[in-house]
């Protein structure tokens, strides 16, 4: 993979000089659309020079590379430390308004590039990958879709000349505060095929949420060819985690406002009869270990005490979303785990950010201690049921 093509542009977008993307293009960074500020979170131009300092100062244990870029032509990083046999990818804001993770992500990946005999300990007997910002068009947007149209699709895959739109592109109204019928995009995040190798074929469009994505946009395929790349190196990928936000919600029975929640289940178990859509998968597909993973999360935080990282719950169980990246690499055999951080950006910006940052990398370093250990497989995922619930109102 190409390194470090996007310095030169992404230093000069800091300075606010416009460069070419490819001829004829500029890269320019969207004016904010909701009243609440965002600078404290690590934008496109900060995280590329964040990545290259810690990839310099690593003294070599660090390599940062380009693993594709988003249809803008912006780079899309992988930051990769360790020499483990376990596999642990995580990956972050495929949807640009949800940004605590790349913040956590980076917080982690100078803890574990250390010179202390714990961050030596981690690194032999785990390979990290992170892609701290999937989705950098969207990021840069500070909105949940990525940025391009149907006619990009098609001029990528003229097969689908004739077929309708995706379900999940929108270019016609506003949500969550951005006019999409302005600047169309896609969610990325239902754009994943449990099938690594599926080619898009028009008979499978418009398609639905409960069934598997397509893998059109350069941004899913980016993190598909990343985790390919991994199984083909080591065999699998054994954890893989996704970073998100949700809205403002409750622990079920109390009046406190969730911290974060967490998932190990995006698809029926496929030895079940309720997945028998996906049979084929019935043996490499690991529920308990991912509930295990979620249990190790969760035990991490309620360690903290009597505080907001205690207000930890379950995201809506009983899903079928196949076209997330998270049904996908679970299907194909990862350990999978769901982080849901409150309130989006256009809820209140970079509010309580320093805690839910401490929350995200609370949780993930509880999942990295119990896999580099080997103690995740003596947790019992049965206590992944005691979780508590997300209620979407306060008990009264």
């Amino acid at each position: 993979m190409k390194k470090w093509v996007g310095v030169t542009a992404a230093i000069a977008m800091a300075a606010g000089i416009a460069l070419p993307a490819a001829p004829g293009e500029t890269l320019a960074k969207e004016e904010s659309h909701h009243e609440f500020s965002i600078k404290g979170f690590t934008d496109y131009a900060e995280l590329t020079k964040k990545l290259q300092q810690i990839e310099q100062t690593s003294k070599g244990l660090v390599s940062v590379d380009v693993a594709g870029q988003s249809n803008q032509g912006r780079d899309i990083y992988t930051a990769r430390v360790g020499s483990g046999d376990k596999v642990v990818l995580i990956q972050s804001e495929i949807h640009g308004n949800e940004k605590t993770g790349t913040d956590a992500i980076l917080n982690l990946l100078k803890t574990v590039s250390g010179s202390s005999p714990y961050a030596e300990q981690l690194r032999e007997e785990i390979t990290f990958v992170f892609m701290p910002m999937m989705n950098p068009d969207a990021s840069e947007g500070d909105k949940r879709r990525n940025t391009m149209t149907w006619a990009d699709v098609v001029e990528d895959f003229p097969q689908l000349s004739g077929a309708q739109p995706s379900w999940n592109y929108l270019d016609d109204r506003v949500q969550q505060n951005y006019d999409y019928s302005k600047n169309p995009g896609f969610d990325v995040n239902r754009d994943f095929n449990p099938d690594l190798d599926y080619v898009p074929q028009p008979e499978d469009f418009p398609g639905s949420s409960s069934d598997p994505g397509w893998f059109i946009t350069p941004e899913s395929q980016t993190s598909r060819d990343v985790y390919k790349s991994l199984v083909e190196e080591f065999g699998k990928v054994d954890v893989f985690i996704d970073l998100h936000h949700q809205g403002v919600y409750y622990v079920e029975g109390t009046s406190d406002e969730v911290t974060l929640s967490l998932s190990a289940q995006f698809v029926p178990d496929p030895s079940s009869p309720e997945g028998a859509d996906y049979a084929e998968y019935a043996d490499t597909y690991n529920y308990d270990f991912s509930r295990q993973l979620n249990v190790a999360a969760y035990d991490a935080l309620q360690a903290k005490g009597n505080s907001i990282f205690n207000n930890i719950t379950l995201y809506s169980q009983g899903l079928d979303l196949p076209g997330t990246a998270l049904g996908s690499y679970a299907l194909n055999g990862s350990g999978t785990v769901l982080f849901e951080v409150t309130g989006q950006t256009q809820s209140f910006g970079q509010k309580k950010r320093g805690q839910l940052v401490k929350a995200v990398e609370t949780g993930l370093l509880g999942i990295v201690n119990a896999v580099a250990d080997g103690s995740v497989h003596d947790l019992d995922p049965e206590d992944y049921e005691d979780i508590p619930l997300t209620a979407y109102r306060p008990a009264e």
